[in-house]
């Protein structure tokens, strides 16, 4: 089954004059009994980080978060001692296990826009750690690059604590990929821009598909269009 989630019904905050925001499950002041996870995907939100201005230090834990930059830049300082730049084109992984805090800022002049996704781990009280690799996975065509992974099968992906793995993919108008997986695995999409066409049903631009009990999706450009692809386990205990 594809369930199809329109861009429109996402949830967009505005907090700070700084931030914009689409969340794509419950977080912050937006709660929906409906609309908490799927699978161990728990968080996944699109953002947008206006130039000298960015997140304070605050605190996680038990959490694998991952974040792709998409445009622009964040600088991120955590209390494990790690400072960094993740720039356009790379992905960052904390682990944030038994407790960590960081902060995320914008310290250019120009805005940021990155996509930050929280999964469940696969167990708990994990060490706080941490990785960033520059994938490149916006030059990469008409293929799905994997990005993060805790399927050690995968090489030169981040790695992470859950049974899952992202993938990126940029695809030319009239071009396919096909993703097969398996009865016990659903699998996440959302168009970053662009316009596809998945086993017969049309997606536009920041709209959702959730699939489950689907082994085999053809995905189709019938635009120039880039979009993320996560496959998750179905069943907690595989998570």
């Amino acid at each position: 089954m594809l369930k199809i989630i329109p861009a429109t019904d996402r949830h967009h905050a505005a907090p700070v004059n700084w931030l914009s925001s689409y969340f794509l499950f419950s977080f912050a002041d937006y709660y929906d009994p409906q609309n908490v996870q799927f699978g161990p995907l728990r968080v996944f939100n699109d953002d947008s980080i206006q130039g000298k201005a960015g997140f304070p230090q605050h605190p996680h834990s038990e959490m694998e978060i991952v974040t792709l930059v998409l445009d622009g830049e964040l600088t991120h300082v955590d209390t494990m001692g790690n400072r960094a730049t993740i720039k356009k084109g790379e992905v960052q992984r904390m682990t944030a296990g038994t407790g960590l805090a960081h902060s995320e800022q914008n310290d250019t002049d120009k805005p940021a826009h990155i996509y930050q996704l929280w999964f469940q781990p696969n167990q708990k009280g994990l060490s706080p750690s941490y990785e960033q690799k520059d994938v490149d996975f916006l030059d990469k065509k008409n293929e799905l690059v994997p990005l993060v992974s805790g399927q050690k099968v995968l090489e030169d992906v981040v790695y992470m604590n859950s049974n899952t793995t992202v993938y990126w993919c940029n695809l030319a108008a009239d071009k396919t990929v096909t993703f097969k997986t398996f009865p016990i695995r659903n699998t996440f999409i959302y168009v970053k821009e662009g316009s596809l066409y998945i086993n017969g049903v049309d997606i536009g631009p920041n709209d959702q598909v959730r699939s489950t009990d689907e082994h085999v999706l053809e995905i189709r450009a019938s635009k120039d269009a880039q979009f993320i692809l996560i496959d998750l386990p179905g069943n907690e205990a595989n998570f």
